[in-house]
């Protein structure tokens, strides 16, 4: 695998500053620092926040982007569909993949190769989707319009007319008398608008009990206190070494809980996804987007999926890219016990039974707690998964948190 990466830099020009292939990210010497607050003018974001929840921009009619991204559950959820992945704005039109939060985008990068102490070859991070295919928050908000299991508009000509319809006053006011003469260009502005609300302020709150924790004007008792050593702990949970964080440092933007990378997890296969049910469909992730940027050897990124932000974690309605999981719990167990306990996990006895099998050579297998034995002891108790989800729950902002009998199932 290791040879195969070093051929792939090689090729690839990543070395040789300046001769990368189009579509290969740059390489950077160090990790980005947190996003700078965005220059958007309060109109902007203003219209942004206007499109993101009308329910008039899909096709038919009656599902906004906040349909799936419910402000109720920190801008996640899945448009009542219990399958794990969201329902679309077509009657049993359903995705492939759970809707992720929204907050926080402010902070994701686009797309980079970065090689740290501990890698062996530059691998990557950054850009948005759970397959890193958009590089721009502007270019991900355009996706869903036209996706057509999502908001289904056929070509940027229809939602043009529907934005022209509605918002042709505030377009014309932000983008210019003609932002209509080319629908391609409108529906670019309006990918433009969404983005300014995305990143806005109302989209980063840092109003966690976390983040009074690392301001100094909060605590956490000893269940979260063991949860958040267990959270850095490289030996037991090693959570940290892809959700990373600081906290001794009292600004949250430092504390994203994501490295913006990708990891090949091989959560199990969710059978309550229709597409599932053909034993040959795949959703391969991060390999698709390499091989239509043109990576060399994209395919050593098969199984490979975004890592997202815990923020907000503990109110999502489902679990991994995939949706498997309905519960936090099982969510964190899974990691803990995926080596040691396969069978609890894998119930047709096929591990990675979600990664193609010419590719489950792909599969995280040393990081810790992966790197185990199967019937060897865990890394993590059922104790230190129970003080792992208590830390966890302490990263929900303050406007999200349920009432104790709501949130007793997560």
């Amino acid at each position: 695998m290791l040879l195969a990466r070093l051929k792939w830099l090689l090729l690839s020009g990543l070395f040789l500053v300046g001769v990368a292939p189009a579509g290969t990210p740059p390489l950077y010497p160090e990790m980005p620092a947190p996003a700078a607050a965005p220059a958007d003018s309060s109109a902007l974001v203003a219209l942004g926040r206007k499109l993101f929840f009308d329910t008039r921009l899909s096709e038919p009619r009656g599902t906004s982007c906040a349909s799936c991204h419910a402000p109720a559950q920190a801008f996640s959820g899945n448009h009542g569909s219990r399958t794990g992945v969201a329902l679309g704005s077509r009657p049993a039109s359903l995705g492939t993949r759970n809707t992720p939060s929204v907050l926080y985008l402010r902070y994701t990068p686009p797309r980079f190769f970065y090689q740290d102490d501990d890698a062996l070859a530059p691998i990557p991070f950054g850009g948005f989707f759970w397959d890193g295919r958009a590089d721009t928050l502007a270019e991900q908000s355009q996706g869903p319009l036209f996706n057509p299991l999502e908001m289904n508009n056929r070509n940027p000509r229809q939602l043009a007319r529907k934005l022209a319809q509605a918002y042709a006053p505030d377009m014309r006011a932000q983008f210019g008398a003609a932002i209509f003469e080319r629908p391609a260009q409108a529906s670019q502005a309006a990918g433009r608008a969404l983005q300014a609300f995305l990143r806005s302020d109302e989209m980063t709150p840092f109003s966690s009990r976390y983040d009074d924790y690392i301001r100094g004007s909060g605590k956490l008792n000893e269940v979260e206190l063991r949860g958040l050593r267990l959270f850095k702990d490289p030996d037991k949970g090693n959570c940290m070494s892809c959700h990373k964080f600081n906290d001794k440092s009292a600004n949250p933007a430092r504390s994203m809980f994501t490295d913006f990378g990708y990891d090949a997890a091989a959560v199990p296969r969710n059978r309550r996804i229709a597409e599932n049910r053909n034993p040959k469909f795949y959703d391969v992730g991060l390999c698709k987007t390499a091989a239509d940027l043109k990576w060399p050897d994209s395919s050593q990124w098969c199984g490979y999926f975004k890592t997202p932000s815990l923020r907000n974690v503990a109110v999502r309605e489902s679990y991994m890219h995939n949706g498997v999981f309905t519960s936090l719990r099982d969510a964190v167990a899974f990691y803990a016990t995926r080596a040691t306990k396969p069978g609890d996990w894998y119930k047709t006895g096929v591990k990675f039974d979600d990664v193609p099998p010419a590719y489950r050579e792909n599969v995280n297998i040393n990081s810790v707690p992966y790197n185990r034995r199967e019937g060897s002891t865990p890394a993590l108790s059922d104790s230190d998964v129970d003080d792992l989800v208590a830390f966890l729950k302490t990263l929900t902002d303050a406007q999200f948190v349920k009432p104790p009998a709501e949130s007793a199932h997560k």
